[in-house]
């Protein structure tokens, strides 16, 4: 049966198959929705600033995936810390627990529970200028296959716990795929609202092929289509948003 309330900090296919038809994405914007969610769309926005900066001085290309430098390092480990962030958001305030450790050491065996519940690995994130084949990113694929590790975390903390001789495991491809990650992530709680008006609108392209533009306007997002429908939101937003309490907690 489907969802008839949405998920903290979780958006899903509607019973149509759309995400947002009708207005009916309207409850990510919900105060009640997420803790903080402008600051957590503003952190990424310096990001994704910093990232196309970088593409000054780095072209976005298939030819420069092994490069790697301190600012290419440092924007890495920004990243995956805002990675980390948003997982422990979705799950403090889905009220997720543990048993075994608390919130403080949580890890990344917490946040791929969320895969089954987010679809994270269904996602794909496009890069819309790129030189190459390697633009189009998912960045969560691996947590598909029971305990496979994602390369772009992997390659974090090797390079945050051993700089000497894993830094040039914090490369370009891995920062790529690692923003991917965060796009991601932000879509799978917040669709494309940003929270502000667009910055880029449709300067670098519109978005084809299933493709959508993504929180700060740059990348594209392609949602996932494979929600059972059991599993699939069904609800009139303009009814349920004077619910005293219009979302329900996520069972993991």
């Amino acid at each position: 049966m489907p969802i008839t309330k949405p998920f903290f900090r979780t958006c899903r296919q509607l019973t149509d198959g759309s995400y947002q038809n009708s207005g009916q994405g309207r409850y990510v914007s919900a105060p009640q929705f997420a803790v903080a969610g402008p600051q957590y769309v503003r952190a990424f926005l310096l990001i994704q600033k910093d990232l196309l900066e970088l593409f000054d001085y780095v072209e976005p290309a298939d030819q420069n995936l092994n490069c790697y430098s301190y600012r290419i390092h440092e924007l890495h480990m920004r990243t995956c810390i805002e990675v980390e962030a948003h997982c422990r958001a979705i799950l403090t305030e889905n009220s997720y627990v543990n048993l075994r450790r608390t919130a403080d050491w949580w890890n990344v065996r917490d946040y791929r529970k969320l895969n089954p519940t987010h679809h994270l690995s269904s996602y794909e994130v496009r890069m819309p200028l790129w030189h190459g084949l390697q633009n189009v990113r998912k960045p969560f694929d691996a947590w598909a296959t029971e305990g496979a590790l994602l390369p772009w975390y992997q390659a974090y903390n090797e390079a945050k716990h051993d700089r000497h001789n894993n830094f040039p495991r914090s490369n370009f491809d891995t920062l790529i795929s690692a923003v991917s990650g965060l796009v991601a992530l932000l879509s799978a709680q917040f669709l494309t609202f940003d929270f502000q008006p667009s910055v880029f609108g449709t300067g670098y392209g519109a978005p084809d092929g299933g493709f959508e533009t993504a929180i700060g306007g740059y990348f594209h997002v392609k949602f996932p289509t494979d929600w059972p429908p059991d599993d699939r939101y069904s609800f009139d937003w303009e009814t349920l948003s004077s619910d005293p309490h219009p979302f329900q907690a996520l069972t993991f």
